[in-house]
């Protein structure tokens, strides 16, 4: 099966678009090298910038090449809640049509970006992950913060973690309040919006990985989620600590036709660089 992007560039201009450092080895690789590491690893992190069409084709390559060499592999995404999973499901099973898979299950705007993947998925049978807290739980965290959660029925759970919500403290709130520039009560409520996501992210790929043991996960995120092993990459390794796990973090950068590597080696296991000329995939 062969994935196309919305550039128009052909597989081998593609390859020119791209490059990947392995932080632990010193060295520049190709996919397949992160492919071969997974032989021992549980589940591994695509942390991308949402709109890099070079990103998005490359998790799907990655997708297909870990179904390859490990068949029982699973997607997780970001881009679907947890309260649909049912209709995600159902759209892997044929039982439903894409119009209405689209409709209900909610997919982002740029769901066509993460197609050729779901698609894939659903020509051989493999799981996907609805990972996400669904908005209306984080549109009330936002507003009244976590504690917003309690007041919810038990049913709301199945679709939510546990609580209390840890709420992440240190380098992860730093960068919050970098991104964000500041703190106060506003942001605190967005920041434990953050949390909500992360957490849920987490249960929901723990919860899969225990009931599917010996399966592979891929999970594509918003690289602020698992960068520098923070955010949902904490939290999945904190509710199960014997999980492997390994990080990418991905994204265009102007320094692409010649990176200084040393700059980015804190963000993850592997760094990908995609360039910045290449035409996003939604502006």
């Amino acid at each position: 099966m062969m994935f196309t992007i919305s550039t128009g560039l052909c597989a081998q201009e593609i390859n020119k678009q791209y490059k990947i450092y392995d932080v632990k080895k010193q060295k520049t690789i190709s996919i397949d090298e992160i492919v071969n590491d997974m032989n021992t690893t549980d589940v591994l992190f695509y942390g991308e910038d949402h709109n890099d069409s070079i990103g998005h084709y490359l998790e799907a390559e990655l997708f297909k090449k870990l179904n390859t060499k490990y068949p029982k592999t699973a997607l997780s995404l970001e881009m679907f809640a947890t309260d649909v999973q049912p209709e995600m499901d159902e759209f892997l099973a044929g039982v439903i049509s894409e119009k209405n898979f689209i409709k209900e299950a909610r997919a982002w705007g740029n769901y066509s970006d993460y197609k050729p993947m779901v698609d894939y998925a659903k020509q051989h049978q493999l799981q996907v992950i609805a990972a996400n807290a669904a908005t209306r739980y984080s549109n009330a965290v936002t507003m009244g913060g976590l504690k917003a959660l309690e007041k919810f029925p038990k049913t709301s759970f199945n679709f939510l973690p546990a609580l209390p919500i840890d709420t992440a403290q240190g380098r992860y709130y730093e960068k919050f309040n970098e991104t964000l520039g500041g703190h106060n009560m506003g942001t605190m409520k967005i920041y434990q919006t953050q949390n909500l996501w992360d957490a849920t992210m987490a249960w929901a790929i723990n919860k899969f990985i225990k009931a599917n043991k010996g399966t592979k996960v891929l999970q594509l995120n918003g690289r602020f989620h698992s960068d520098e092993k923070l955010g949902t990459l904490a939290k999945l390794a904190k509710a199960n600590p014997k999980l492997k796990i390994l990080n990418i973090s991905s994204f265009s950068d102007e320094s692409f036709s010649n990176p200084d590597w040393g700059k980015f080696t804190n963000l993850g296991d592997y760094i990908i660089i995609t360039n910045p000329a290449v035409k996003r995939s939604y502006q």
